[in-house]
């Protein structure tokens, strides 16, 4: 672990950004901020280009960015890199220079197989990309993790670490890792935790409760609402501070309950979960779901977003004005019992 890095390595190389999404626009301000020499590749004409052009950034189409460039960061959506690397990076990348990923899906699923000629390398911040401008704004940083998958400049750790350090994660903490490493890891903790588990743990417990006969309004507000609280507490200091912060009654409850909940039968199933990213099963199945046109995707997507939970969330999230700072204030009727 290292916070000691600086931008020298890349203070006279230009960088194209692909991409200006959430994290692509907050790396090619931050990188600009940082006095590098930054340009942006885009689609011409559309939407994020005429954001990036309203940010004060040069924006040209991606093969005109990847040409002449030192560094080319990709910071496209997974699934749509393939295609970007084969048409715009590969015949104008020069040799010597460096490729980096966000996120290591598509080189350690060989999905994208790099030329021999370039150095390719990883840098994650382990926040979405607001928080990587915010703090950067506010002089500081958020971590990264960093990796390198080849080296034919000799210098790729230092480019990567530079590359971190531009965007302001060398001011928190760089972690170096592989791209095995970061894409097992973040793949397992989206499906198992964050996501998956977390979404489905709520809505079983909503279910559960509703199933019960308790109000649905009452059952979004344990299971869902209020989760922001704990992971609110986990965030800021981990299990400690957020036992710290709940009542003797819900320690108890969460030392002789959560385990029933989450048993060794859970545990064993996220293995399963790890087992089928570590040997490509996930990767195999999601390329093809996209190649197909995502129509498991869609009907998925379309089942969480008809169920109850959010139906009744919906109507709820409208009395929380907080949550919208230009959302009317709502005017203050009742809700009345649900049977």
């Amino acid at each position: 672990m290292s916070t000691t890095a600086t931008t020298d390595t890349l203070a006279n190389a230009r960088i194209a950004v692909l991409g200006y999404g959430s994290q692509g626009r907050a790396h090619a301000l931050n990188l600009r901020d940082s006095g590098l020499d930054v340009v942006v590749g885009l689609r011409p004409n559309g939407p994020t280009w005429h954001k990036a052009v309203a940010d004060g950034l040069r924006v040209v189409e991606p093969a005109e960015a990847v040409r002449g460039a030192d560094l080319v960061a990709v910071l496209t959506p997974d699934m749509v890199q393939p295609a970007l690397y084969k048409e715009a990076i590969a015949p104008n990348l020069k040799a010597g220079a460096a490729l980096l990923f966000a996120h290591g899906f598509n080189v350690h699923f060989k999905q994208i197989e790099p030329r021999p000629d370039i150095d390719v390398v990883l840098v994650a911040p382990k926040g979405p990309g607001a928080l990587v401008r915010s703090e950067y704004e506010r002089g500081r940083g958020v971590p990264c993790v960093y990796a390198v998958q080849q080296d034919v400049s000799g210098q790729a750790e230092e480019k990567a670490k530079a590359y971190a350090a531009g965007i302001g994660g060398a001011r928190a903490l760089l972690i170096a890792t592989d791209f095995k490493e970061e894409t097992e890891t973040d793949l397992f903790g989206e499906q198992a935790v964050l996501c998956g588990g977390a979404s489905e743990l709520v809505i079983k417990g909503f279910e559960t409760l509703v199933e019960a006969g308790y109000q649905p309004e009452i059952a979004y507000y344990e299971v869902l609402h209020e989760l922001k609280l704990i992971v609110d507490l986990f965030y800021e200091g981990g299990i400690t501070r957020m036992l710290e912060f709940v009542s003797e009654t819900a320690q108890y409850g969460d030392y002789v309950s959560g385990p029933r909940v989450v048993d060794a039968g859970t545990k064993a199933r996220m293995k399963d979960v790890l087992k089928d990213i570590q040997d490509g099963t996930f990767a195999r199945n999601w390329i093809a779901e996209y190649q197909a046109g995502l129509p498991n995707y869609k009907k998925l997507k379309q089942a969480d977003l008809e169920h109850p939970i959010e139906q009744v969330g919906k109507t709820l999230r409208a009395r929380m004005p907080w949550l919208q700072a230009s959302a009317p204030k709502p005017a203050a009727e009742p809700l009345k019992k649900t049977a």
